[in-house]
């Protein structure tokens, strides 16, 4: 789960992070009395959605020479024009797509005088095994442009489970980001709390773009992205409060109700596999094939036939999709049950694309047998080669 820019700085203050004072508004009407809580005389006008390329990136309705979702202003006057021209409309960055998101809340932070900037992050480094961190003296560029063209300035540092982030490695961090000073020894203190957050809240991802050392020599977190592992969530209540369904998949939405894993992707075949391993086989196989599939959807190793139900209606609720391919391989999940949730599906919302059903393993020929005496016009298959040049075939009208 993501959060937006303002509750991450408010957790990690939480944990004693040095982050500027701010207010986050929903409404252009309360732009005045948010930037009047601040000292000024610089404000900074911040987008909130979940993506990041935020300051280049432009809104759909404004102007193409229009300021981007980040804009530093030097009076409140200036912050009520800003604030009614970003809310309410869409933002379009590299991570959003060309679609956009549009923006329905904004920080208004305090300003600042920035030395320098650099670049932080914290993840889980599975090539180890270890929370790392990951840092670089490049801040406030895109990390993946630092990597490609400048590679030996990102410095991993991974952390023993056991003895917590150390004098040593605050000094390899710090060495790394080339801090001195005030900055160097207010570094070695925000190292093991930011640690500290990403592991008692099971973060997947801590991204501190930019960290900035002040003109005064002081460190300060100008900008923070934080995800929330999913599957810790049940032990989180206070931050599931602050997740934003505005800026979530409709159809993920729906899919979580339901506890199935679902992700919505740009091509037109709809799939719903069981197991995480086969539902990516099965999306390769159907790039190998020329076509892109809409979706992953994993409906796990023992759905109900309701889940399976749920399934079927979320991937032909998407308007996208031209084709479905259902690749079952029965071991705790039982092929009857897939075949009468899919007869289920269809009988409520009907089937008005082409459906490739691939069954194979626990009741597979009960399976068959329900599909096959359904009148349904469905599509055979004997394996997943074949399956996926089904549907393929069939999307394509050949």
């Amino acid at each position: 789960m993501n959060i937006h820019e303002y509750q991450a700085k408010a957790l990690l203050k939480s944990y004693g992070a040095p982050v500027a004072a701010g207010v986050a508004i929903f409404k252009a009407e309360e732009a005045e009395a948010a930037a009047k809580q601040l000292p000024g005389p610089v404000y900074v006008v911040k987008s909130q959605i979940h993506a990041g390329g935020r300051g280049k990136g432009k809104f759909k309705e404004l102007a193409p020479d229009a300021k981007g979702g980040v804009r530093v202003v030097k009076t409140i006057e200036e912050v009520v024009t800003n604030a009614k021209e970003m809310l309410g409309n869409t933002l379009v960055t590299k991570q959003t797509g060309p679609a956009g998101k549009q923006v329905n809340r904004l920080y208004i932070e305090d300003g600042a005088s920035i030395a320098r900037e650099l670049y932080l992050s914290i993840l889980v480094d599975r090539s180890v095994g270890r929370v790392a961190f990951v840092v670089s003296t490049e801040g406030g560029m895109d990390i993946e442009t630092v990597a490609e063209e400048t590679p030996e300035k990102i410095v991993t540092v991974a952390i023993d489970p056991d003895a917590g982030v150390t004098a040593e490695d605050s000094a390899r961090l710090s060495d790394a980001l080339e801090l001195e000073g005030v900055a160097r020894g207010q570094a070695s203190m925000l190292f093991p709390l930011l640690y500290k957050a990403f592991i008692e809240k099971d973060m997947s991802l801590l991204e501190i773009n930019p960290l900035v050392v002040l003109t005064d020599g002081n460190i300060r977190v100008l900008d923070a992205k934080l995800s929330i592992d999913g599957n810790a969530m049940f032990r989180h209540p206070e931050l599931l409060e602050l997740r934003d369904l505005t800026e979530e998949d409709d159809k993920e939405i729906e899919a979580s109700k339901y506890d199935l894993a679902y992700v919505a992707l740009d091509g037109n075949i709809g799939c719903m596999v069981n197991g995480a391993g086969l539902a990516m086989a099965t999306m390769d196989i159907i790039k190998l094939y020329g076509a892109e599939p809409a979706n992953f959807l994993d409906v796990g190793g023992g759905a109900s036939k309701e889940k399976v139900t749920a399934a079927f209606k979320i991937i032909t609720a998407d308007p996208a999709v031209k084709g479905i391919l259902v690749n079952i391989f029965g071991g705790i999940m039982k092929c009857d049950v897939i075949a009468e949730g899919v007869l289920a599906a269809v009988t409520e919302v009907g089937l008005k694309v082409p459906l490739v059903v691939r069954l194979e393993g626990t009741n597979v020929e009960l399976g068959k047998k329900i599909i096959s005496e359904s009148g349904l016009n469905v599509i055979p298959a004997d394996n997943l080669d074949d399956a996926a040049q089904k549907i393929v075939a069939a999307v394509k009208g050949s």
